[in-house]
Formats: C-alpha cells, sequence, structure tokens
C-alpha cells in the first residue's frame, strides 16, 4: 500500500490539524486519541511516512526506530502508567481495524485492561 500524505496523522505532523501534544521530538509525536479506551489512551506517531509496522521495520532507519521506541517508553513514564502497567497496541491492516495507514502505536492504560481479545 502507497502511504498517502492526506492522511489525518499527516496532516497533524504538519501542523494543519492541531493536536495536544503532549511530547515531541525528532523521531515522533504524542497526543491523546480522540476516542479514548481506558483512562489513559495516548497515540505515539513516528514523524518518517510509514504505513504499518511492517513498513517501518523494513525501510526507517535504525535512528528512526531507536528514537521512536524510546519515545513511547518516555510518553509511558510520561503519563505514569510505567509502574502499574500499560498495553502498547499496533494495529496493521484490515482484520486489525487500523484506521489510518500511518503506522503509530496506542499507549493504553490508568487501570486494569483485562483480556486482548474477546471470543470468537
Amino acid at each position: 500500500m502507497a502511504y498517502d500524505d492526506s492522511n489525518i496523522f499527516a496532516r497533524i505532523l504538519r501542523g494543519e490539524i492541531p493536536c495536544k501534544k503532549l511530547y515531541e521530538d525528532d523521531y515522533a509525536l504524542a497526543f491523546p486519541d480522540i476516542h479514548p479506551q481506558a483512562p489513559t489512551h495516548v497515540l505515539v506517531v513516528p514523524k518518517g511516512r510509514y504505513v504499518s509496522l511492517a513498513d517501518f521495520g523494513a525501510t526507517a532507519s535504525p535512528e528512526e526506530i531507536t528514537g521512536f521506541f524510546r519515545a513511547v517508553s518516555h510518553v509511558a513514564k510520561q503519563l505514569g502508567v510505567e509502574e502499574s502497567g500499560y498495553r502498547l497496541i499496533c494495529n496493521a491492516g484490515p482484520d486489525s481495524h487500523q484506521e489510518v495507514p500511518h503506522f503509530h502505536a496506542h499507549i493504553l492504560g490508568g487501570r486494569a485492561l483485562g483480556h486482548l481479545l474477546a471470543p470468537g
């Protein structure tokens, strides 16, 4: 799948759509999810043009990969969920219900989250 420069995260990264920045560095931007699924629900978005984790892992530089995951760790600590625990989710493709075709991670925490998958 080709990267779509009109996706909402690309527009946020370019400053065309405002967000409440919780963290930003050269590699990533973190902001609250607009439809939170837990008391703490933050998105961490790499600044590069990556559709999925597979794309990110295959084409991002080692510095981008390291910088992104360091940003995720920093944000989890900043949010106060590092000790109590949190869930890190990266959806990829239609079966996962990935809504935005720009690789990103969800940090969810702030309460016991229960089982990840519902029986089905």
